[in-house]
């Protein structure tokens, strides 16, 4: 029993957590799935199935026994989305080998860190893709890590001195069953197995430490509460190296004997159309940007979508408008939306297809099983009434082990109670519904007024001319922040400062109405999606000349 005063939730569930390995989890679903597509990576023209994928895992990991890695060691993956990168999270994963994800979008200065703070013995690394010369980078830095022992090439073709991904395999023949059995016999489902890097907007990336039950668990859960079964087909356009589809996207196939398709090596709008209607996907997955994307797409109308039920947005902040959109043009009708963090497996919260459809589009939805969270006030550390913003806590299966080799910043993460501190702004209603309404550092304070940026961008997605808005504070000399908004038009839609001004007035609270305004054609984003608003604020005090606004010091 709980009291229905305060902001405090815990997920119940008629089903258990997985107490299992990742790998032995794998061996089951082949054995109950065999024949089943695993697998589609529809730019690589591969296909395969759970018993030809397993085939792939095995010999990969004995490759990797054959190098001489042991249980604990650290390899990287540095690479787009590819068939190889699946069957590495698999093979690691059967030897408790912990594999750590490099982001696509890394140069060298964040590439040697990742590499040299997590203390990786190897490293897989992608052909170069666009303007991104993975071996080149790889080759530069590598003198530098003493731990980095191994480069793996990922395809066919040499890059310097590495070892290609066949040579890898090949190396896999003087491995017996039985040794890979052996190891993986000895694996505990709490030992660690992944290290992700946070996208490190202030201070250097951290490196959120997560086992097999973390992750595990998380996968399957999301795919339970979408109703996943073996009949799933899942388009996968989001990046890999993230929780959204190592996790939520991969395990949450695997967990239940369903297909992951990857449309194309990084998100293409028509790519993602083309593969819907190819391979009669029953889900998609993306960020908010990406959903944008598909609906805006010129030849959108063309593709037969029909095929899609359920998805999930999840990534940032979703616009109500949008997830409207996607839900009754793109047929996903029992699209939901989740929320997390990569500390936290990811996911805390989802919406469920059954909700009424105001919760669903509104809110990100109801706690997650076995996960606990509380709202409170940041100053105090005291949980706030239901409907009181405050700051989201989880605690359960699901938070991270710790920082890797950074006990500091675990500890401030971390309380002795085991809760995470997310830094993100809530409010709970008396059903246990939960809205994000920003971050506790993206909070405005105009004037002595509280002002949530996400507040005036949902208002703002109600223009018809707006495809996306996203709201920051800049320094003010008068007001302390002042608000402004930077805006992309829909494509042939016009739109002046002033007009925007008068859409706003008399809808929304004067000290609300954004001071500035930017049309651009993008935002700064990681690529997963996530807006970098330090980069927007940074770019604007320039353009507006508030350094001297910026440089007074606040209480």
């Amino acid at each position: 029993m709980t009291d229905p005063r305060f902001s405090y939730v815990s997920g119940t569930s008629d089903k258990p957590l997985l107490g299992i390995t990742i790998g032995d989890l794998f061996d089951q679903t082949v054995a109950q799935f065999p024949n089943n597509e695993a697998l589609v990576s529809r730019h690589q023209n591969l296909r395969l199935t759970y018993r030809e994928l397993q085939q792939q895992v095995n010999q990969c990991a004995r490759g990797l026994i054959k190098l001489g890695l042991q249980k604990g060691e650290r390899v990287g993956i540095w690479s787009p989305n590819c068939a190889e990168w699946t069957i590495t999270q698999f093979a690691t994963s059967k030897l408790g080998i912990i594999l750590v994800n490099l982001n696509p979008n890394y140069r060298t200065h964040e590439l040697e860190y990742a590499l040299e703070q997590s203390g990786c013995r190897a490293v897989m690394v992608s052909a170069p893709f666009k303007t991104s010369d993975y071996p080149a980078m790889v080759a530069e830095v590598a003198p530098k890590l003493p731990d980095l022992q191994f480069i793996i090439g990922l395809g066919s073709e040499r890059f310097h001195d590495f070892q290609t991904w066949d040579e890898l395999l090949a190396l896999g023949n003087d491995i017996s069953d039985d040794e890979l059995t052996a190891r993986q016999s000895v694996l505990q489902f709490h030992d660690p197995i992944n290290i992700q890097y946070t996208s490190g907007t202030t201070g250097r990336p951290k490196g959120a430490t997560l086992s097999h039950h973390n992750i595990l668990n998380n996968g399957y859960f999301v795919a339970e509460l979408m109703r996943f079964t073996d009949k799933d087909r899942l388009v996968i356009p989001v990046p890999l190296y993230h929780c959204f589809g190592m996790v939520m996207a991969n395990l949450g196939c695997v967990t239940h004997g369903a297909t992951m398709i990857y449309p194309s090596p990084i998100f293409d709008p028509q790519a993602v159309l083309e593969a819907v209607e190819a391979e009669r996907a029953t889900a998609l997955y993306g960020v908010p940007t990406m959903f944008i994307a598909e609906l805006a797409h010129p030849d959108f109308a063309k593709y037969d979508l029909t095929s899609l039920r359920t998805g999930i947005m999840a990534g940032a902040p979703c616009p109500v408008e949008v997830m409207k959109k996607v839900n009754s043009l793109m047929h996903m009708r029992e699209v939901e939306i989740c929320y997390g963090m990569t500390e936290t497996s990811p996911v805390s919260f989802q919406t469920r297809a059954d909700a009424p459809f105001d919760k669903r589009v509104s809110t990100v939805g109801q706690i997650h099983p076995h996960v606990e969270v509380k709202i409170i006030d940041p100053a105090t550390n005291q949980i706030v009434p239901i409907g009181a913003k405050g700051e989201l806590c989880t605690r359960g299966y699901s938070v991270m082990l710790g920082y890797w080799n950074n006990e500091e910043a675990t500890r401030t993460s971390i309380d002795a109670a085991r809760w995470m501190h997310t830094g993100d702004l809530a409010v709970m209603d008396a059903e246990g519904y939960v809205n994000i309404v920003g971050r506790i550092k993206d909070l405005i304070i105009r004037g002595g007024e509280n002002i949530y940026p996400r507040e005036i961008e949902e208002f703002l997605y109600t223009h018809p001319a707006i495809v996306d808005a996203q709201v920051i504070g800049v320094p003010d000399l008068k007001y302390g922040e002042e608000v402004m908004a930077w805006i992309k038009l829909r494509e042939g839609e016009t739109l002046t400062e002033d007009q925007l001004k008068d859409f706003c007035r008399g809808k929304i609270a004067h000290h609300k109405i954004p001071r500035y305004v930017k049309f651009v054609a993008s935002f700064p984003m990681t690529v997963t999606g996530k807006i970098q608003k330090f980069l927007m604020r940074e770019e604007s005090v320039k353009e507006l000349g508030l350094e001297d606004a910026q440089a007074i010091k606040m209480a």
